[in-house]
Formats: structure tokens, sequence, C-alpha cells
């Protein structure tokens, strides 16, 4: 389905009634638009606790992604809806409209001191939408408002739109970007990442970010066995020649309907490689598709992935990248004084 990662709608793991195309449905019927619902959530602060991601606060300004990129292990979130994993996770999003009013909000409230949030902890902060509604925009536009440290994690060349703001940020030591590439092949990409910037353009808005004065690094994201593990070296060559100065990866897990969705597209895409990528992916999972135990569900485990990581490590060390990105600093955060407190 051009445009789509998925092609169709899994059933909702929570939902006891399916639904199911009649047998007269017509080829305009398989290319579904995408369609913007508001969001009315009243918080807009997410906390975590996972000692596998390096913040505990995250916005999320969207949910569900464009982008499509059929491995995200996103896509069950949209069952807490009563959606699919399928195709409504990247056709039915959902807009937080009031995301800058409720960050500003929160980082008024006496409790809050000023740590580090993530954009996203989810989805994508800058898939297609955003260059209209520009939520991501003004979300950063409050951060540098209370000076609060952010970072982000995209596959969108969108970032580089908003250099000018991370680049104030960062001149406080409050900011850093991530742009996750999974692949250099563009016509890979465009199958398993539809909507996503070319790999080209995210290495430009790299370059963009470190000449404005960004830390910005490259997540190789997710490492695919049998598909994109042998590209890890020559995207970290690429990353470094654009300007990163720390990278990162991940290790592909399948969670809940994400497995049948990628296995789906395997048998599109790449029939011949389907028996080498899930029997690899098995190896370094456990047997299955996913863990979800902190400690090995972003880096797998077994001699497989345990080659995964070296290789990551050589290739870091021989370009001179770093394997974390920089401290954030809390150090600036402020409130601003209304226009009432300014009399005294």
């Amino acid at each position: 389905m051009k445009g789509r990662g998925a092609d169709a709608n899994p059933p909702n793991r929570f939902e006891q009634i399916v639904l199911e195309r009649d047998a007269d449905w017509t080829e305009e019927d398989a290319a579904p638009q995408t369609v913007l619902y508001k969001d009315k959530t009243r918080e807009i602060l997410s906390h975590n606790d996972s000692p596998d991601v390096p913040f505990s606060w995250s916005v999320n300004p969207y949910r569900g992604c464009e982008h499509g990129c059929i491995y995200c292990y996103a896509r069950p979130t949209h069952e807490y809806l009563g959606l699919s994993a399928g195709l409504d996770f990247e056709t039915k999003l959902f807009v937080k409209e009031e995301a800058p009013a409720l960050l500003r909000k929160a980082f008024l409230a006496p409790s809050w001191k000023g740590e580090a949030v993530c954009l996203s902890g989810v989805t994508d902060p800058y898939q297609p939408v955003e260059r209209r509604l520009m939520l991501t925009r003004r979300v950063l536009e409050v951060c540098a408002e209370f000076m609060n440290p952010v970072m982000l994690i995209t596959k969108g060349r969108l970032i580089a739109r908003d250099a000018d703001v991370l680049s104030r940020l960062a001149k406080e030591d409050a900011a850093m970007a991530v742009l996750s590439i999974t692949t250099l092949d563009e016509d890979l990409r465009r199958s398993l990442e539809p909507r996503a910037s070319a790999p080209r353009d995210r290495f430009a808005a790299v370059r963009a970010l470190a000449d404005a004065g960004v830390p910005v690094g490259v997540l190789t994201a997710p490492v695919i066995p049998g598909l994109t593990d042998h590209e890890v070296p020559a995207i970290l060559e690429k990353a470094k020649a654009a300007g990163a100065s720390f990278a990162g990866y991940t290790f592909l897990r399948l969670p809940h309907g994400v497995g049948p969705l990628f296995e789906a597209w395997l048998d599109r895409v790449a029939p011949g490689r389907k028996k080498k990528v899930l029997s690899q992916l098995r190896v370094s999972r456990g047997g299955e598709l996913s863990d979800s135990r902190f400690g090995s569900r972003m880096r797998g485990e077994g001699p497989y992935a345990a080659l995964t990581k070296a290789t990551f490590l050589a290739a870091c060390k021989r370009l001179g990248l770093k394997t974390r990105g920089p401290v954030l600093s809390t150090e600036s955060f402020r409130r601003p004084k209304g226009p009432q407190l300014e009399l005294f």
C-alpha cells in the first residue's frame, strides 16, 4: 500500500468484536487518508522509571504516527484507544492542541524542579503533520521560555527548522537532539519507514543542528538482524561526517501486534530473508519476538546481540563518537516573572 507501512488492521487484543472488510471493497478503500482527532488530555508530562532510557519525563504532542514505520514498538499503544496497531496507528492521529499551555502550567507548578524532558517518548514529534500544526515548535518555545532542558528523538528532517530555539537552549547546556537512522538503503527505507525523511535528509539535519551549536547524535535504531545490521558502521561513519558527536543503538523488538505486522511485511518485501531475520531475532529474545524485561529489551541478549554491541562499540571508538549524549543542565531553569510581579 503506497505510503503506508501496514497493509491491514489486525484485531485489537483488548476488543472482542472485530470488523472485517466486505468482499466488494475497492482499491480506493485500501488507501485510507490520514484523519486528525482532538486529544483532550489534561496532563502533558509523562513519567517513567525505566533504567533503559536516559530520561524520566516525556512530552508526546501526538498519539499515533504517520511515519508508518512497520517495526514501531509504539503501535500497540493505539489499542488502548480501541483502535488497531496496524493502519489505524498511522492514519488516525490524536493531536494534543493544548500541549504548550499544559506544559507551561506544569513548569509553573512549585513542585517542578526543571528536570529534563524528552520529545517524544512514544511517537515522533516531527511527523509530517507537525509542519502545519507546529505543536512541537511551540512546546520547544515553552522550554526556552523557562530554560527547561530538553532532548529530542526523531526520524524527521523538520527538526532543523527549530535549530534557532534549540541553539538558545544549547547555550545553557539545556538541549540535545538525536536523529534515528535505520538504513542507508533508500529503497528499503521507503518500504520500512514510508513517510519518514530520507537518510540523506536526516544527515543534513544533523549538520544543520551541529552548525547551530546543538549537541547532536545518531541512533542506529532499530538494528534489524539479517536486514540492516551490516549497515551500522557505515551509518556511524556518515553520522560523524555530518557533525554528530555521540551515537547509540537499539535492537529490534516486536511487542504484541507488531510481530504479525512485521512478519506480513517481510512476506511482501523480503520473503527470502524472513526466516533468517526472525530466527536471529528469536535467538536474541529468548525464543520470542520481543522481550520487555529491563536490561535486555533495548539490547537483546545472547551471542548475536553481543556481536551487534561489539560492532557498534568498535565503530564508535574508531570514529571518536561518544556512546552517550551530554548531561543536560538544570541550572538555568527559571520561572518567568508575570506582568504584575515585574512592577515590584
